[in-house]
């Protein structure tokens, strides 16, 4: 199966979710492998109503904003109200409140909303601009579609990449390498992501460089494989010079904090420096990518529809993009103007080839997303644990 179809699943295990079937890892695949869920049966919209007047959306900062926003309320009447979150786990629980409409929701977080019975399948045929011109990439992945049902309308994706000062670092680095290996001659330059989904960045390092340990999948590790992530990242731990989160990323490359660390695309274009460099290494990525979804209970249903259709136009779509960083989901934007096109081509928004190295991020369960049956693998709060001993 192509990698990036294996993208975040949930703590299914700690909602007692019932599995049969698993991801596949190989390369070359279209499905998520026949993986089964059981999910809660919340009704899909058969047909759209009179708008209501309102819709309220949890979402991500630069997803939301008035240069768009004012527009739909003056084509339907339905005032936006926005309610920005920091986190996934952040907006699933808001999301559990049933104040809110629509959720910009990541990967990491959707297939929990599914699971947990808080979002509902959507009826694309009332969704037009969810069409040909979506990128297939982003169409029918094990994130926000499941047993047949969409339940997400993709907005935009982008890789984890290998940020680099090429003052400093000045031989081009194409392998994780620098960041991972002891005699790495940037220690105490390194940044690394702060969260316990990194251990899947450092899988993706040893599946390559370790073949022994097994690893098809970084997000299936079992006992023996977690054991070994680990401790190549306590090994890191000691040349880390930040862990870092959107906030502080940027300045801790300008700042010179660091020299070298796994970074996003839109943090390396932040630092407006043309020293700074970035690449995707030859191991491979991991990745994100979000979706639109609709809350169970929606108060605002019909106003929801109108803003995933909307917003999943190829201009608007495209001004999401542009203002968030990242590639945009409707390949058409890309046609619009030179400077869409230049934006499309840095976060190689229809390069499938390229995204075919990312492992979009996913939650751990105890059932193994590689196929093996003959183990069990670990789950997301057993990497939590680990992170705990990775950070001290």
């Amino acid at each position: 199966m192509n990698k990036k179809l294996l993208a975040p699943a949930a703590l299914l295990a700690a909602v007692g979710l019932a599995l049969s079937g698993c991801a596949s890892s190989d390369a070359g695949g279209d499905t998520a492998g026949g993986l089964q869920i059981d999910v809660p049966d919340v009704p899909m919209m058969e047909k759209l109503g009179d708008m209501e007047n309102e819709v309220n959306i949890l979402a991500w900062s630069g997803f939301v904003e008035p240069a768009w926003a004012d527009q739909f309320t003056a084509d339907t009447g339905c005032k936006v109200n926005r309610k920005v979150f920091a986190t996934s786990d952040e907006a699933v629980q808001l999301m559990r409140t049933g104040e809110y409409d629509l959720v910009s929701a990541s990967g990491d977080a959707s297939l929990r909303l599914i699971v947990d019975g808080n979002v509902q399948p959507l009826n694309t045929e009332l969704i037009p601009n969810f069409g040909d011109d979506i990128v297939e990439g982003m169409k029918g992945q094990l994130y926000d579609t499941l047993n047949g049902n969409v339940y997400g309308i993709p907005i935009g994706r982008g890789a984890n990449i290998l940020e680099y000062n090429s003052e400093v670092v000045t031989e081009a680095p194409t392998s994780w390498d620098v960041v991972w290996e002891a005699d790495s001659p940037y220690a105490g330059k390194i940044a690394a992501y702060d969260s316990p989904i990194y251990i899947a960045d450092a899988a993706i390092y040893l599946m390559e460089h370790e073949p022994d340990l097994g690893i098809t999948n970084p997000y299936a590790l079992d006992e023996d494989q977690l054991a070994a992530a680990t401790e190549l990242l306590k090994q890191q731990n000691k040349m880390v010079s930040e862990y870092w989160s959107p906030a502080t990323n940027v300045t801790s490359f300008t700042g010179g904090n660091s020299v070298v660390g796994t970074s996003w695309e839109v943090l390396r274009k932040a630092t407006q420096d043309e020293k700074f460099k970035s690449v995707l290494p030859e191991e491979g990525s991991t990745g994100w990518s979000d979706a639109w979804m609709l809350a169970a209970e929606a108060k605002n249903p019909n106003c929801g529809y109108a803003w995933m259709d909307y917003t999943s136009a190829p201009d608007v779509n495209g001004q999401i993009a542009m203002n968030f960083g990242m590639a945009p989901a409707n390949a058409a934007f890309c046609e619009t103007s030179d400077e869409a096109k230049e934006h499309c081509d840095y976060y190689n928004a229809t390069d499938e080839d390229y995204y075919s190295n990312v492992w979009f991020w996913t939650t751990p369960i105890d059932q193994c997303l590689d196929g093996r049956k003959d183990v069990q693998c670990t789950n997301y709060q057993d990497w939590t644990s680990a992170w705990a001993t990775v950070k001290g």
